[in-house]
């Protein structure tokens, strides 16, 4: 049973929501000769965390986030813990790379940067950090002060690992071992050609290894895993890879203290065991999961929060004292009472790090150079919201099929909806609005199939499960099923011509098998345009504008017999 405790109220934002815990994990090894504490001395220790950052090392438009005002935070916070004598670590899920422009257009240099400063220890490896391929994952190590983790990512067919297993911390004289784990799941949504020659191994067995050998060879008295493979309520984790709470139950009781986690970006809080906080409000209690005596958090999303979790260490038993989500400038639309609304902070605004904002300021004007130049005009809006399109057709996969059509003189074209990551709305449109729709640089492909193929190929598209971000959408196609099976297909309102070649648009990720689609990059009719997706996407816009949203709504293309 939870014991919430309302602390007392500290300067800034060091305690919104901060919760008292009675539950004690037992630590091997508090013997070892290696270990320094001192008998009956009990020592603070302090995890912050985030995870799935996503670019966003600025800002947001109504000032939410941001790296600047994180490091704020995180000073104030690491300079009460260390007035008390005790130390602090900062780890993060992962998923640096991917989501906003500025951030992308210079593969994520000025968050590395960022991060650096605010003093991050470690963090895991995500599978968007292969949305880049390794070389530039080399440089961002190099931009990066703290290591990247990923005990069961390897060059395949060998025992060699692509980035370190784990890292060793000496906390006052307690020594931590953090380890890394990456979604297995990384080799279906990452572009496979930025994954050739790598292999992402199941986490719970390497977890298992890795632990063992952290024992053997390190003798922690604690031990974290900072993981990229998403929390699911219960161990529910339904098609994707298995999540933390999974891994939890999966170890022996005792192997692991803490999972600080990411990938699902969820604010994970619980209502009760086993069952999260659907809605949860900012600066509102939060008490973190925990399965098989494992603590298990994760900060949503963009650096929205910063977890805190206070720990006390005495006589090698941990205690988790204290936790909390810290927003970070998170705001809320309030009444007016007179028919308008205003925006107010869920708790109270946080001062920006001058220093740390001065030196971002030229990555941030660098990137808008290159983005904000007009590339069109829309009229009404094109829906690329995640809970559209992973679930039906939308105006936006038509108009971004017609762009990758065009360019390539296909017959048809097919994409997956998690590949769509955002909408766009009346106005002037700019490379940097396009670039947020299609963030992940895929370049537009083509190939050719008979009309028999094809028909092998589409049962392949359309198993794809509504929720799912393989879920196809497509232009120029309708197909009529009985019961499971295809009866008859029409491309461009014509019967299909089972001897004939038809010319199919899509991007290398799924030509490559992304999503679990067909491999098709290996056929002799196989063309790689060189045009990434967002330039093929302004070209249209240049072309075609005023682009009107109603023009691209989507007709039914499966129909039952």
């Amino acid at each position: 049973m939870y014991n919430f405790n309302l602390c007392k109220k500290l300067p800034l934002v060091v305690c919104f929501s901060l919760f008292s815990f009675s539950s004690i994990a037992d630590v091997s090894n508090q013997n070892s000769s290696e270990s320094t504490w001192e008998k009956n001395k009990p020592y603070q220790i302090t995890i912050l965390h985030t995870n799935d950052h996503h670019g966003r090392f600025w800002q947001n438009d109504i000032g939410e986030y941001g790296l600047s005002a994180q490091k704020t935070v995180v000073d104030h916070i690491r300079q009460e813990v260390t007035a008390k004598g005790g130390k602090l670590l900062l780890l993060s899920g992962g998923d640096i790379n991917t989501g906003v422009p500025e951030s992308d257009v210079l593969q994520a240099r000025p968050d590395f940067i960022g991060m650096s400063e605010i003093g991050y220890d470690a963090m895991a490896v995500g599978n968007h950090e292969f949305d880049h391929p390794l070389p530039i994952i080399r440089e961002q190590q190099k931009w990066a002060s703290f290591p990247f983790l990923s005990a069961n990512t390897y060059f395949k067919d060998s025992d060699k690992r692509v980035f370190d297993a784990y890292k060793i911390f000496n906390l006052n004289g307690i020594k931590v071992a953090v380890f890394g784990l990456t979604t297995d799941d990384t080799i279906f949504l990452a572009s496979p050609k930025n994954t050739d020659g790598i292999e992402f191994r199941k986490t719970l067995p390497e977890a298992q290894k890795v632990i063992a050998q952290i024992k053997n060879t390190e003798h922690p008295d604690m031990i974290i895993a900072v993981t990229h493979m998403g929390h699911y309520e219960n161990g529910e984790h339904g098609s994707m890879a298995p999540g933390d709470v999974e891994l939890a139950r999966g170890l022996q009781s005792g192997d692991l203290d803490m999972i600080v986690g990411g990938h699902s970006q969820n604010p994970v809080c619980m209502a009760s065991p086993n069952k999260r906080i659907t809605e949860y409000v900012p600066g509102t209690p939060c008490a973190p999961d925990q399965q098989n005596g494992t603590w298990i958090v994760q900060a949503h999303e963009w650096g929205k929060y910063v977890g805190r979790a206070d720990f006390t260490f005495l006589n090698g038993k941990l205690t988790l004292q204290n936790y909390q989500l810290i927003p970070i400038n998170l705001k809320k639309e309030v009444d007016n009472g007179n028919g308008t609304k205003r925006l107010e902070y869920y708790t109270q605004e946080i001062p920006q790090n001058k220093q740390l904002l001065e030196r971002l300021t030229p990555y941030q004007e660098q990137g808008k150079q290159q983005l904000l130049v007009k590339s069109g005009q829309l009229i009404g809006r094109l829906e690329g919201d995640r809970s559209i399109v992973r679930y039906q057709q939308s105006n936006m996969g038509q108009l971004l099929l017609s762009a990758f059509v065009e360019k390539t003189n296909a017959d048809i074209g097919i994409m997956s909806g998690g590949m769509i990551r955002d909408s766009l709305i009346e106005g002037n449109i700019t490379y940097r609005d396009i670039l947020k729709v299609e963030p992940f640089g895929n370049s537009v492909v083509y190939f050719e199939l008979t009309g028999a193929e094809l028909i092998d190929y589409l049962k392949v598209a359309i198993s794809k499960k509504p929720g799912a971000g393989a879920y196809a959408h497509f232009k120029n196609l309708i197909i009529t099923k009985e019961d499971e099976n295809i009866v008859d297909v029409k491309i461009k309102n014509e019967p299909l011509d089972l001897q004939k070649r038809y010319r199919i648009a899509t991007l290398d990720f799924l030509a490559a098998g992304g999503d679990g689609y067909p491999i098709t990059n290996t056929l002799p009719t196989y063309v790689d345009t060189g045009y990434r997706d967002a330039d093929a996407v302004k070209q249209y816009f240049e072309t075609h504008s005023p682009i009107n949203a109603t023009d691209y709504e989507p007709k039914p293309f499966i129909l039952d017999k």
